[in-house]
């Protein structure tokens, strides 16, 4: 006669996962269920903490052989410095293939224009859609969370997008019990979310339990910033500061990394992980909505770009 072990009543299942376990264990099943279903994957990697998660997730769920995907990067050529040095030194550090669609390239050839504000965040749809038609790219890993902004919660983890790489809500399938739907038409791909469910704050415990290496601009620094719209803008060549607009040195850190013409600093003093994880969970603002000016062209600024074929 078999017995079926019970836990007492009041007492921690020693064989239940913790929040951040299944959050793993989900974002690693995913990453194994692209491998096996895609011919031609790959990663958007940036050097920001979402992207830095990802490759770590993904070097986890195919341990001890390497991750086999190439990465992706959409070059704005208004990147912070300190993350574009991390990622080259991460690339090396893993023997990882890296693709650079460079928004700078597409300037120069006169196939984008400037904008007026300076910003090219909105320049990357282009760079982005060519290079997964080039390279025949069919699935693509983002860092997307559904916590980050509501055009991103409508998001399945798998998102098809069409032949132009054009986002349809309507054309987004259920997901019950995990279950993913892969198929596409030719010249169709898939966008990929495996952090969908993660909040920040998992992000940024998640990080620490982990002892994940960031860029140094995620921790408290001195830099040299200027105030615009009520956002701590880094000065640069690409338009920062105007006339009127005076800088100052501030102790700041950043949330999120993208452009530098549209991602704000936020005045802080958390040197650790310790303290970032403290003023992010006592924070009631996203970190998209504290500190990307882009996401406030519009009210539907971010889904206006995702239907275009942004992520």
């Amino acid at each position: 006669m078999s017995t079926v072990a019970t836990v007492p009543e009041g007492t921690v299942n020693p064989y239940a996962l913790s929040h951040l376990d299944s959050l793993e264990s989900e974002a690693v099943h995913i990453f194994r269920e692209v491998a096996g279903e895609f011919e031609r994957p790959v990663i958007l990697f940036s050097g920001g903490k979402d992207s830095i998660l990802m490759l770590h997730l993904a070097l986890k769920a195919f341990a001890p052989a390497p991750v086999p995907f190439t990465l992706l990067h959409v070059d704005t050529g208004h990147n912070f410095p300190e993350v574009l040095e991390y990622r080259d030194r991460t690339v090396e550090k893993y023997g990882l293939r890296l693709h650079v669609a460079s928004v700078q390239e597409y300037i120069d050839a006169g196939k984008l224009r400037e904008r007026p504000d300076g910003t090219r965040n909105p320049l990357q749809t282009v760079p982005l859609t060519e290079a997964i038609q080039q390279h025949r790219f069919d699935a693509v890993f983002g860092g997307g969370r559904r916590d980050e902004e509501k055009a991103r919660a409508k998001e399945r983890v798998f998102s098809l997008r069409d032949e132009f790489s054009q986002w349809d809500p309507r054309r987004q399938r259920p997901e019950l019990w995990q279950l993913y739907n892969g198929r596409h038409a030719a010249g169709e791909h898939v966008r990929v979310f495996p952090i969908s469910n993660w909040t920040e704050l998992d992000v940024w415990q998640y990080i620490e339990r982990e002892s994940i290496e960031l860029p140094e601009i995620y921790f408290a620094h001195e830099r040299e910033v200027f105030n615009r719209d009520g956002m701590w803008l880094t000065a640069g060549g690409w338009g920062g500061p105007k006339e009127h607009e005076r800088t100052e040195t501030r102790l700041v850190r950043y949330r999120t990394v993208g452009d530098m013409s549209c991602t704000g600093a936020v005045d802080s003093d958390a040197t650790t992980l310790d303290s970032v994880i403290t003023e992010i969970a006592a924070s009631r603002l996203t970190e998209r909505g504290a500190t990307r000016a882009d996401d406030k062209m519009s009210e539907a600024a971010m889904e206006d770009r995702k239907r275009e074929g942004y992520f």
